[in-house]
């Protein structure tokens, strides 16, 4: 009944006896499942918007090596990547995978396709068709995300930036929209320009080291979540290595096309370097990427034994002695679709909470919708991301809770960039700590 494929970046779509598979497009059970799951089906409310007409496309770009249309290539596009899709479907397709080498091939073809025409005729008359010039800045934030030291280099601009009161004018101008910076530029929040110590020993007695992962652009914009997440490792006597070769986990890479193989390379070899108990990550979207890094040699299979979610392993480390501070606070949590879809460890988040007497926890509502931040997703598609950001901030003010609490770094940017209130669970819970 079903089509197998190698999962492989090289050969993509031999046929194998096991594996990740694709119903062939004749042949899907229709059973709509996974469409009452899909956040753009939601929005949009046609077939289009659905998995099972994606996964339609993906077969035609990996297993029939077909060319697609314009309007296919849009439908696919606009999938948030949230995967909710994954975790419904009685075929247990592993459509992550599918989508990220459907991916690969498109650029790859893209890449073929613009070495083909003369660069003069890739510019528009006038030179007012910005596309060349946003390629280039796409070209340039991948670069930017690989590079530690280039971000480093250049972090003072947006603190300058912020503090000099231009954003106003700047806006005014209409120059960010024409240059597709608007809603990048809308999410830019104060960065820490200070790089995190290498080590980060403990005064109490220690029961274990552990390493940090702090992840690429959060490393310098969620500084606050890192420094409670020191903290609380600290507070239940484990020393942390904050490892400064480490770099970003791969995910905007490889979702976009690109490949992240150095990147998850460079990682692997970097935290198998270390002796700790466990590699420890705060965010859920790095941790989802991190989790799936798909090196089976020995040292692939190391640093995936090692690898944990910072809330699982506080909740399992926490000392019976260790009492937080009371807090009458109600308390919201949002599921990520990263840790609710992938990681599946939600639940320690609200284990976890429980810590803190007196404090009510709930799930949010909808919790299984999107939010729209989806990686990079809000910033390739604001107006889709938008429209999921508004019902999911609908669904907040409903909730009357004094405070939310998100896992993952890039949807409480997402959501806060609006009015939010959003913060990881890991900033409660070290304002809850006992003044040492």
């Amino acid at each position: 009944m079903f089509d197998f494929m190698d999962m492989s970046y090289d050969e993509p779509g031999e046929p194998l006896g096991s594996g990740p598979y694709i119903p062939d497009a004749g042949e899907c059970m229709r059973c709509g499942i996974c469409i009452a799951s899909c956040p753009t089906f939601r929005m949009f409310q046609i077939d289009e918007e659905t998995p099972r007409r994606r996964i339609r496309t993906i077969s035609k770009i990996l297993v029939e090596n077909q060319p697609i249309s314009a309007e296919e290539r849009m439908h696919l596009d606009n999938c948030v990547q949230c995967r909710a899709c994954e975790t419904v479907c009685p075929s247990r397709m592993a459509y992550g995978q599918l989508f990220d080498q459907a991916r690969v091939q498109l650029s790859l073809k893209a890449v073929a396709e613009h070495y083909k025409i003369p660069f003069a005729l890739s510019l528009s008359k006038g030179g007012r068709d910005f596309g060349m010039l946003n390629k280039w800045m796409a070209k340039l934030a991948f670069k930017l995300i690989e590079n530690k030291r280039w971000r480093a280099w250049l972090m003072p601009l947006p603190a300058i930036y912020l503090k000099s009161g231009l954003q106003k004018p700047l806006r005014s101008t209409g120059l960010l929209k024409k240059l597709h910076l608007a809603n990048a530029e809308a999410l830019l929040g104060k960065p820490a320009l200070r790089a995190l110590a290498d080590s980060y020993p403990i005064s109490v007695t220690k029961r274990g080291r552990v390493a940090l992962f702090t992840g690429c652009i959060a490393e310098h914009f969620d500084r606050e979540t890192l420094l409670a997440a020191l903290k609380l490792l600290n507070a239940i006597g484990y020393e942390v290595l904050v490892p400064p070769q480490q770099g970003c986990c791969g995910a905007i890479h490889q979702h976009n096309g690109q490949s992240a193989a150095g990147l998850i390379d460079n990682n692997i070899a970097v935290f198998n370097a270390l002796e700790v108990d466990a590699v420890l990550h705060t965010a859920t979207g790095c941790g989802a990427m991190l989790s799936e890094y798909q090196n089976d040699d020995e040292a692939g299979q190391l640093f995936r034994q090692r690898l944990g979610d910072i809330n699982e392993f506080l909740l399992e480390h926490w000392p019976d002695d260790l009492q937080l501070a009371a807090s009458e606070l109600k308390v919201a949590v949002h599921e990520p679709c990263s840790q609710r879809n992938i990681l599946k460890n939600q639940q320690a988040v609200y284990a976890l909470l429980q810590k803190i007497p007196g404090l009510t926890v709930a799930a949010l509502a909808d919790n299984n919708i999107c939010c729209g931040s989806g990686g990079s997703y809000m910033l390739t598609h604001p107006d889709n991301a938008g429209q999921l950001r508004a019902l999911k901030q609908q669904v907040i003010a409903a909730s009357s809770a004094d405070v939310v609490v998100s896992g993952n770094f890039g949807c409480a940017v997402y959501l806060n960039a609006d009015g939010g209130g959003v913060e990881h669970p890991l900033l409660l819970l070290a304002r809850q700590l006992p003044v040492m």
